[in-house]
């Protein structure tokens, strides 16, 4: 990497090398951690919740795990549970309808090439999710007057 640094007019640069092995292929002395040890070094999951290592790969998403996705979400536009990055009960019930809809027009364009379970998990989640709707939007009208 190098750093510039401005001094008035002249400007002076700083270059250090970072690679692990000499042009002989001696190893430096100076020279940074392989990654293997810096990995061991660094807190585990259980320390550092927030931060996923760069080595995992993500979850394979299927069918299901993308239906359920979208209903997690959509539970916290309607207020049913709190949203996990602020901890807060909020309502965008704008937003809430907007996902069901995306759901019923996967419902529809998905028709026939989904399994059995998949049908099932897909019209009990939307109807959870339209009662819910309904719930949360005559509560709004109640509210509002």
């Amino acid at each position: 990497m190098s750093d510039v640094k401005h001094d008035g007019d002249e400007a002076e640069l700083k270059v250090t090398d970072k690679r692990r092995f000499t042009a002989e292929g001696e190893e430096r002395p100076e020279a940074p951690e392989p990654k293997e040890a810096r990995a061991e070094q660094e807190p585990s999951a259980a320390e550092a919740p927030s931060q996923e290592p760069a080595d995992s790969a993500p979850v394979p998403i299927d069918f299901a795990t993308f239906v359920l996705s979208l209903a997690s979400s959509t539970q916290v536009h309607l207020g049913a549970v709190p949203n996990p990055a602020t901890g807060a009960q909020e309502k965008d019930l704008g937003l809430a309808r907007q996902t069901i809809d995306i759901l019923g027009m996967m419902q529809d364009k998905t028709k026939g090439n989904r399994t059995p379970e998949e049908d099932r998990l897909l019209e009990h989640i939307l109807f959870d999710l339209r009662m819910m709707y309904m719930q949360a939007s005559s509560g709004a009208d109640k509210n509002s007057e």
